[in-house]
């Protein structure tokens, strides 16, 4: 995004201005800005700043650069609208100072946009017809003095030839002007957006004629009403799909019918605004009567279509943070390591794909079993995966977990135990994304000859050694991680996601004998093209002997190698400084440390003891400040360390399969898959994950699910219900509580709309949420009662 961010040049005022104004939003110094800015508009990326250029801004971390990136392309488009909304109504001869003024001061678009409306170039308006008549004068005189007769006043404007026909022509004229002037009146509307915003209610009503299969799954929001600033993001998104789906009338108002007679408050403010009042006067009524035109014709409709969109878009960038969230726990999930993986994609009519890489991720061979329904060749599946363990001396077996998942989870558990000689030891992972890997033309130049659905199975093998590797190779909304993804704005998703995956790949490191193209492509400063270049490099030459030596690959200029060459290991290259996150440019600083201690770079590496005593303050140079230096010393003492957990996995309980199996207050062993909003996502090993209520998550107040879980940590959870019909599981990671039984709870379990709409989340199936065919989870019912004793 920092080639985004860079906009045409502005002024020194405007630059200074946005400096300022992210530095408050930020709580940073504008020097820490101004220096960020810099680097970012000479093309430096988040990670190399925020790793390398600490002393330059001030050690501001990825997470504020991040932000300030994203405030920096807003404020520059603001900018940039700003000055075309002046060079506009300049060019108009209706800019005066006031106005200038107003517009240099807005700090929003929205803002800016309300004082352009009068002046914005449009079709013509019935407004503009009147005044082409003649009339503009009779609207300013029943305005400016209501003693005036309107009626009176009116037939001195008729004449047919400028198509004023009668008086009720001319007052019906009168009212269009006053109309559209009251309703771009920017001050007004701010007002009335503000206190929609803070007393408006959305309701929804279901379609009539939907209310049957295909509206099933927006039940919850036939008869919906909420506050729109405390409606969370994920019941936003549903109400919105279930418009887009022709399900759901969905509109903003404040709650009731008003009273015919009563003006409605909207009215009620515009009439104040421009000192309308009913005291009997002969143009009272009429006045009021163009207030509540304005408001119910131009104003009302236009406010909630702004504030419907605006409550869209933040639902949206919650939805888009939730991925992103998601995304990085599971990217950064601990690997396996270098072992050989039999990587086996469970079916059950097509059989179970098996595919087997080496301890780098080779591919080794590849073959397809049918233990299930309905060739049922249990004994010959097992025969041959034993053949195969045996003959690549697998250590592990990776299981997807889709469809027949847990049967063959069953059958490696009989492999393992049939042939402990092997060692083997079996994984169930996550296979979102691996067939939409199996399609891509990356898996087909890596794989021409095999055939589609075996390379899924290596996708699932590799995952298992390395997540962050494989899925890289996988476009980021693929993997499925998210909250209503498909429904949010796909470029500013895609954007939030590439760098997500950009700081993962970074933080881990690369090696760049053994990376693939999708993985070298994310590296700081690289791009596809540079990637195939090094790979290719690497092909025709053998491996890289140093960091240095990238710098022959073609197109690998200096300045990419600046932002590129900290995040590149060689291991057991020349220089063994090439394997840390040490950067090059770096190098002179650590030889001044090996010199003050009198050691070899070899003797230092990885040895805290050999670097103990040693001060970072001595080593400060006009170049390299404090926090480089301590990062140095850190580095050494840990080389290329692997920010990532240790890993672990889950056991799922045998004999636990299908929904059936569970029971209310069963203990088990999950992981989790995706974290929402609401709640987290369990899978629990029987082909439909559970839902965690955030309210059950623990005995403390949670705001947010992410304080408690991530994707891809195991935990043990209770069983509170089950809902078979629905495909729904209710859980719980307080263990001690109580759970609500079916038959006691059920009279309770009406519970509230609100209440269950909370911990649902909205319409949908777990594809609208995770990409995958698994439901989110309702406690409807029974639950519903479970969850409210959760809660007291």
């Amino acid at each position: 995004m920092s080639q985004q961010a860079v906009q045409k040049p502005m002024t020194e005022t405007v630059a200074v201005k946005i400096v300022q104004r992210i530095a408050t939003e930020l709580s940073v110094q504008p020097r820490q800005v101004a220096a960020a800015v810099q680097l970012l508009d000479e093309g430096s990326t988040v990670p190399f700043i925020a790793r390398y250029r600490k002393e330059v801004t001030g050690n501001l971390d990825d997470t504020q650069l991040r932000n300030l990136e994203e405030r920096l392309l807003y404020l520059r488009e603001l900018e940039d609208r700003r000055a075309s909304i002046i060079h506009s109504i300049d060019e108009q001869d209706k800019l005066t100072d006031e106005l200038r003024a107003a517009i240099e001061g807005a700090d929003s678009k929205q803002v800016l946009e309300d004082l352009y409306l009068p002046y914005k170039p449009k079709r013509r308006t019935r407004a503009q017809i009147a005044r082409e008549a003649g009339l503009q004068p009779l609207a300013d005189a029943l305005l400016a003095d209501p003693k005036l007769d309107p009626q009176a006043e009116a037939a001195k404007f008729v004449d047919a030839e400028k198509g004023v026909a009668d008086v009720k022509a001319a007052l019906d004229g009168a009212r269009d002007i006053l109309s559209e002037q009251f309703g771009e009146t920017a001050e007004i509307l701010g007002r009335l957006r503000d206190y929609l915003y803070n007393q408006g209610r959305v309701m929804s009503t279901v379609v009539d004629g939907k209310q049957g299969e295909e509206g099933e799954k927006f039940r919850d929001y036939y008869e919906y009403s909420e506050t729109i600033r405390t409606v969370p993001s994920h019941r936003a998104l549903a109400l919105f799909r279930g418009r887009n789906a022709g399900v759901l009338m969905v509109k903003l108002g404040l709650g009731e019918e008003l009273d015919a007679q009563v003006p409605h408050p909207g009215e009620a403010m515009i009439a104040q605004h421009f000192g309308i009042a009913n005291q009997g006067r002969p143009a009272d009524k009429w006045l009021s009567d163009v207030c509540r035109w304005c408001w119910r014709v131009k104003v009302q409709p236009s406010i909630e279509n702004d504030l419907l969109t605006q409550l869209r878009e933040e639902a949206e960038a919650e939805a888009i943070r939730v991925f992103a969230r998601n995304l990085k726990d599971l990217l950064l999930a601990a690997p396996a390591g270098p072992k050989a993986v039999i990587g086996l994609d469970p079916g059950l009519r097509t059989g179970v794909k098996v595919a087997v890489v080496d301890r780098t991720g080779k591919l080794l061979a590849t073959d397809t079993i049918y233990p299930h329904e309905p060739r049922r060749d249990w004994d010959g599946s097992l025969a041959k995966l034993a053949r195969i363990a045996a003959q690549t001396q697998a250590e592990l077996i990776s299981i997807g977990n889709g469809t027949a998942s847990r049967e063959t989870d069953k059958l490696a558990s009989e492999l393992i135990a049939k042939h402990p000689e092997l060692n083997l030891q079996k994984i169930v992972v996550s296979e979102a994304g691996a067939s939409v890997y199996s399609a891509s033309e990356l898996a087909a130049k890596e794989f021409p000859d095999l055939d589609v659905s075996l390379r899924g199975a290596v996708s699932i093998a590799r995952r298992l050694q390395d997540p962050l590797a494989e899925l890289v190779k996988i476009e980021p909304k693929a993997i499925g991680v998210g909250q209503y993804q498909h429904d949010v704005n796909q470029r500013e998703l895609a954007r939030s996601l590439d760098a997500v995956v950009e700081d993962c790949v970074n933080a881990v490191g690369v090696d760049a004998n053994t990376a693939s193209v999708a993985l070298l492509a994310r590296v700081s400063g690289l791009n596809a093209t540079l990637a195939r270049n090094i790979v290719e490099f690497r092909d025709a030459n053998g491996p890289f002997p140093s960091r240095e030596h990238l710098k022959k690959v073609p197109r690998l200029g200096d300045k990419t190698f600046e932002q590129a060459a900290g995040f590149l290991r060689i291991n057991n290259g020349a220089n063994p400084l090439d394997r840390s996150s040490v950067h090059p440019e770096a190098y002179p600083v650590v030889e001044r440390i090996l010199a003050k201690i009198n050691k070899h770079v070899a003797d230092v590496l990885g040895k805290r003891e050999a670097l103990s005593g040693l001060s970072p303050a001595e080593f400060v140079d006009e170049r390299f400040g404090l926090p480089t230096v301590r990062d140095i010393l850190s580095e050494l003492e840990k080389p290329g360390r692997d920010p990532r957990p240790e890993f672990k996995t889950a056991t799922f309980r045998e004999g636990v399969e299908k929904i059936s199996d569970l029971t209310p207050g069963m203990v088990l062993e999950g992981v989790v898959t995706n974290v929402a909003a609401f709640g987290a996502f369990v899978d629990i090993g029987v082909h439909q994950d559970g839902l965690v209520h955030v309210s059950a998550m623990s005995t403390k107040f949670i705001k947010d699910p992410h304080e408690v879980v991530k994707a891809g940590q195991v935990v043990k959870v209770k069983v509170l219900e089950t809902d078979v019909k629905r495909q729904r599981i209710s859980l719980t990671m307080r263990l001690d509580d109580d759970f609500a039984p079916a038959d006691t709870a059920a009279g309770a379990g009406a519970g509230s709309q609100r209440g269950a709409q909370d911990r649902r989340g909205g319409g949908g199936s777990a594809r609208d949420v995770r990409g995958n065919n698994r439901r989110e989870a309702e406690p409807a019912g029974a639950m519903a009662a479970a969850f409210a004793k959760l809660k007291r």
